[in-house]
């Protein structure tokens, strides 16, 4: 499985651009974050990308995970981020459900 690999000098805009492409291209986004302020950039990107998203009827969670990685020989502790896909269904209201903008039972 292939990861975004964000760092704390990663662009969060830069981040969240990579994040929607893979989102409108169909492909499954997972991200890598190793330390504070890589977990930091990961989180800004993600608030970033759903706001690309949204308006186009899609939107975005995720579910982080600890994972035990080497670097240079080096055991590590990561987070890593899946990312789920909710497409966006507008709601339909009907003159009997709505009276005057609350929600009528």
């Amino acid at each position: 499985m292939d990861f975004l690999k964000v760092s704390s000098k990663s662009s969060p805009a830069s981040v969240a651009g990579a994040i929607a492409g893979m989102v409108k291209d169909g492909v499954p986004v997972n991200m890598q974050c190793v330390g504070a302020g890589a977990v930091n950039q990961a989180v800004k990107a993600l608030a970033i990308a759903r706001g690309f998203l949204i308006p186009t009827g899609v939107d975005i969670s995720c579910a982080p995970t600890f994972s035990d990685i080497d670097i240079a020989g080096e055991k590590r502790t990561a987070i890593r981020f899946a990312v789920y896909v909710h497409r966006l269904t507008p709601q339909s209201t009907s003159a009997d459900a709505v009276d005057n903008g609350e929600v009528v039972a």
